[in-house]
Order: structure tokens, then C-alpha cells, then sequence
């Protein structure tokens, strides 16, 4: 079992029960998937460039994306339906917990000039989006082997009904949010 997980189960849904008042511990608010995307607009005119796109993100979720195709042809950007036109992949259970854990503990950190993540990029429902500019501040990439800095964004997908439950939730999961 992940290590924040267990950390979810002992000490942050009795936390969430506390504070909202639930009864019971299936109404805490939880996470319930991670999504992680990386759009690659080169690829309409070199093909190659996706695949590094595809290894990185390989590397960093520990699982394979899905290659992402365009719904809708523009003539300005010289797109055709159906042209690959990024990748990304759902994490879900361990996986999502491991990842969670590697974002919030050893590549937000490794920012740049970090302060925090902003506390306004929640949707209204409480899902939380946070873009990267640069692929390379995940232990797991080998920045020799990079061909070109990519930025990805990625979804936390929460069970919670409002964004404060949400925020109160990532908060407590150890997000370092920015205060204002």
C-alpha cells in the first residue's frame, strides 16, 4: 500500500470527518484520480517529437499514455482530424498515491523561484489543475537524454462537492499552496 495512502486513511479523513461533520468516513472527500497531459503542437509537422513526449511521461507516471488525436481540422495551424496531436494518461490507486506523493514532495521543490501552487486553479467542483512548465524537475527524467523542455499540466480529480472541502483536502494531503 502507498505510503500516503495510509496517511489518507489514519489521518487525513478523520480530519475532514472533524472539521465538516460527516458521519461517516465514505463522505470525506478523497482523491480520485490524477491526469496528466502533455501537449505536443510540433508533432503535426515532425512525428518524432512525440515520441519523446510519450517516454517522458512513461517515465514520470510509470505508466504508458495514450497518443492524443485531433477532434476538429484547423487550416490556420495546418491541422487535420485525426493528426497526434499530444498524449496523456490516468493515474488511478497506488499509482495515483505515488505520484501524488513524488509531485508534491520532490518536483515542486525543485521549481524555480517556487512560492507555492495557486490556490485559484480549482474548477468549482473541486478539482484542482496545476501546469509545469518543464518536465525535467521529475527525478525520474535523465535530463541528458531530453531532446527539447516540455511543460505538461496535471488534473487532481477529488470526490470533494465544493473547492474549499477540495482545498481542506490537498492541503491536509501536504500540497504546498501559496498564501496570499
Amino acid at each position: 500500500m502507498a505510503r500516503l495512502r495510509e496517511y489518507y486513511n489514519k489521518s487525513v479523513a478523520p480530519a475532514l470527518m472533524e472539521k465538516y461533520g460527516y458521519k461517516n468516513p465514505m463522505q470525506a472527500p478523497r482523491l480520485e484520480k490524477i491526469v496528466v497531459n502533455m501537449g505536443v503542437g510540433e508533432a503535426i509537422t515532425n512525428a518524432k517529437v512525440l515520441e519523446g513526449a510519450v517516454s517522458d511521461i512513461a517515465q514520470i507516471t510509470g505508466q504508458r499514455p495514450i497518443i492524443n488525436k485531433a477532434k476538429k481540422s484547423i487550416a490556420t495551424f495546418k491541422l487535420r482530424k485525426g493528426m497526434s496531436i499530444g498524449c496523456s494518461t490516468t493515474l488511478r490507486s497506488d499509482k495515483m498515491f505515488e505520484f501524488f506523493d513524488r509531485l508534491v514532495n520532490i518536483a515542486l521543490p525543485r521549481v524555480r523561484d517556487f512560492r507555492g501552487v495557486s490556490p485559484k486553479s480549482f474548477d468549482g467542483r473541486g478539482n484542482f489543475a496545476l501546469g509545469l512548465k518543464e518536465q525535467i524537475i521529475f527525478p525520474e527524467v535523465d535530463y541528458d537524454k531530453i531532446d527539447k523542455i516540455r511543460g505538461m499540466n496535471i488534473v487532481i480529480v477529488t470526490t470533494a462537492k465544493s473547492d474549499k472541502e477540495a482545498h481542506t483536502l490537498l492541503a491536509l494531503m501536504g500540497m504546498p499552496f501559496r498564501t496570499q
